[in-house]
């Protein structure tokens, strides 16, 4: 974020149009990077834009813990690498130093050393000796160097953890058998096994607590003179120096809040900060949930815990996003009959809710990305995650429409669906309904499938361990399959008739058996929980449905493509996995969840692999996308007061990033 001091008001431009605003912004390795427009931004009153503006400040000065929960050493690998990126005086245009920007930006990306989706290491494309080299050739002040150390103590410090394939090979290890907080990278754990880690916040819990707290969620666990112990995220703590700086920027936006319900919720979120109780937390989350008049929103804090193998710890993110009031009155739709979802969900009635409460969705702007949100960032988010807060208070789920419009346009004529696509029926279809049942798909995952269901009384809401991630996120993806294609959403307006929802089916079931292949490394299993999901889906109701021929695998020209040849017997198979799915969920079933995942959603057929990835390369095409965000001005008076925050595009990935880590820099090197 940067200030302008203006004496003179000049007229709201408005938003550049999509049909010539520059969506592609960067490509390296197997990433694409996009920028994003924020439709009428400039529409906002004066108080709105205020508040996005502190916000956001709040948002980035948030990003090095993200950083340092991914690993202890990312803040000085890139630290280190940008000293070196700025300072550097050899040849700029040779190959290694080529390479070098390619992983910087990686790092980028990552947050840290590890691809964000595949969770694998950076392989780096220059040498060691070159790294020792750069670095010793600038100046020693502008490295990132602890008490007492030197340049070559530094480059002996990192080029194992740059370069060594053996260490820390994995950031957020699924894989059965092994102890995964010992063969993790992430740091919310250290000198602690898997199994101590378990008993210890198996002890916390009480079977009988019907509003237990979401344990561990900011904490790091380690050992001190033997004993186990909780270094906290709050002021004073742990992270306390970049928590100290999202405070002072909540208080500034709690001047600017549109009602007493958003400056409440504003206030419990920094005594939570301040405190790091966690049942100050679960206030806060109740209080945010209800907050349902307030045009801007945002999510600031430790939230999702897919990066903790135990699924425990939450990562830090950020998003700051305004109400698209056009396009929420379709989810406002959805959630008037979210009753009727529930009534009608082809699970057992033993775990169905009775009454469903609080259910609210909208579709936003994004305005800002910060923490795990950025780079890479997800096209919807359904909060809080805590069941009982669910249960009691309901939810808040949003569709990010600006984000699915930066993705689609920035795929228009890339050849992809005419690589993997069946035929012109498939093409044409989701030419014609693609955009709208993904959206429709995102908007039902959201704001109904997480919220739908309960759990029966005593079980344990973190029950499902390693596996609950991904069954949760399979459980809500099937219960938008399954009422894609009902006739509700004729009979409520939201798709124009009976035919769109196969264009959705069709994609699912060929990225899951597919084209997400793209993704996974030859000779790697699946990883990422929303992969493992979709994949977990897509070949069970392949095989189940293989004795009625309802999904077929077909070559033509040595190439392997899906057909589905009966969509409505499909749509009964995603209802059959969807009652199972829910009764592991619900009763807490942890072999059932283990066996789905282990023999549906992991491994992967190498000769299919080897084809799909083959057929990909020729596309030219980035299988990862990550984002710019927009840059933020103050315009301010004479006298200092904000009279107007102005928007801008035209900054670049490389731009920004250096930009941030300058402004943004709020912890130490080692925490």
């Amino acid at each position: 974020m940067t200030v302008a001091f203006l004496g003179c008001r000049s007229e709201k431009p408005a938003t550049p149009a999509m049909e010539t605003f520059p969506y592609t912004v960067d490509r390296f390795a197997d990433i694409e990077i996009l920028r994003y427009r924020v439709p009428d931004f400039e529409t906002l009153t004066l108080q709105q834009k205020e508040l996005i503006y502190y916000l956001s400040e709040a948002a980035l000065s948030g990003r090095d813990i993200l950083y340092d929960q991914n690993n202890k050493y990312n803040l000085c690998v890139r630290r280190t690498l940008e000293a070196v990126y700025e300072n550097y005086r050899g040849d700029r245009q040779s190959e290694e130093f080529r390479n070098f920007i390619t992983y910087l930006k990686q790092v980028w990306m990552g947050n840290g050393i590890h691809h964000h989706y595949s969770q694998d290491k950076f392989v780096p494309k220059f040498s060691a000796a070159f790294f020792a080299q750069a670095v010793k050739s600038i100046d020693a002040e502008v490295l990132p160097l602890e008490k007492g150390e030197t340049p070559d103590d530094l480059i002996r410090k990192l080029t194992p953890v740059i370069f060594d394939p053996t260490v820390f090979p994995k950031r957020t290890n699924q894989a059965d058998g092994v102890d995964l907080l010992l063969t993790s990278a992430v740091n919310f754990y250290e000198g602690v096994t898997q199994a101590e880690a378990e008993e210890f916040y198996d002890r916390m819990r009480n079977p009988n607590d019907s509003t237990p707290i979401s344990y561990g969620l900011n904490s790091k666990l380690m050992k001190e003179n033997g004993v186990l112990v909780e270094k906290t995220y709050k002021l004073g703590g742990m992270y306390g120096k970049a928590i100290e700086q999202i405070v002072y920027w909540l208080n500034k936006a709690l001047s600017v809040a549109e009602n007493d319900k958003q400056k409440d919720v504003i206030h419990s979120l920094i005594k939570f900060y301040e405190t790091g109780d966690l049942k100050t937390y679960d206030e806060y989350c109740i209080k945010w949930v209800q907050d349902t008049a307030s045009l801007v929103d945002f999510v600031n804090g430790f939230t999702e815990t897919y990066a903790d193998p135990l699924g425990l710890k939450g990562s830090w993110e950020s998003i700051v996003n305004f109400k698209n009031l056009a396009s929420t009155k379709r989810t406002e739709t959805i959630s008037e009959n979210a009753q009727w979802f529930e009534n009608n969900s082809p699970i057992d009635n033993r775990f169905k809710k009775e009454n469903v409460k609080g259910i609210t969705a909208k579709v936003v702007t994004a305005a800002i990305l910060a923490g795990d949100c950025y780079p890479s960032t997800p096209i919807g988010i359904n909060l809080p995650n805590s069941d009982w807060i669910r249960h009691d208070y309901g939810s808040k789920s949003v569709t990010i429409e600006n984000i699915t419009e930066a993705y689609d346009r920035a795929s228009l004529g890339n050849g992809f669906n005419e690589e993997f696509m069946w035929s012109d029926v498939e093409r044409e279809r989701a030419k014609k309904y693609g955009s709208l049942t993904n959206n429709l798909h995102t908007d039902l995952h959201e704001c109904l499938g997480h919220g739908s269901g309960k759990l029966l009384p005593g079980v344990d809401p973190n029950g499902l361990k390693a596996y609950a991630s991904t069954i949760e996120e399979a459980r809500a993806d099937l219960f938008g399959l399954y009422y894609v294609a009902d006739s509700k959403m004729l009979e409520l307006g939201l798709l124009p008739d009976h035919e769109a929802y196969k264009a959705e089916y069709y994609k699912y079931i060929m990225n899951g058996l597919l084209t997400q292949l793209t993704r996974v490394q030859t000779g790697k299993n699946i990883e990422e929980a929303h992969m493992r999901n979709r994949q977990l889906i897509a070949r069970w109701v392949y095989e189940k449905g293989l004795p009625e021929n309802v999904i077929e695998l077909k070559k033509r020209d040595g190439k392997t493509y899906v057909v589905v040849n009966d969509y409505e017997k499909l749509r009964i198979l995603f209802g059959k996995l969807l009652a199972e799915i829910q009764r592991i969920k619900s009763t807490g079933d942890y072999n059932g969840a283990k066996t789905l995942v282990e023999n549906y959603g992991v491994k992967v057929d190498p000769v299919i692999h080897k084809e799909i990835l083959e057929r990909y390369e020729k596309l030219n095409l980035a299988p990862y996308r990550g984002f710019v965000n927009p840059v933020y001005k103050a315009i301010k008076n004479a006298d200092g007061k904000i009279r107007d925050v102005k928007i801008s595009y035209d900054e670049n990935y490389v731009e920004q990033q250096l930009r941030y880590s300058r402004q943004y820099s709020n912890l130490p090197t080692f925490n």
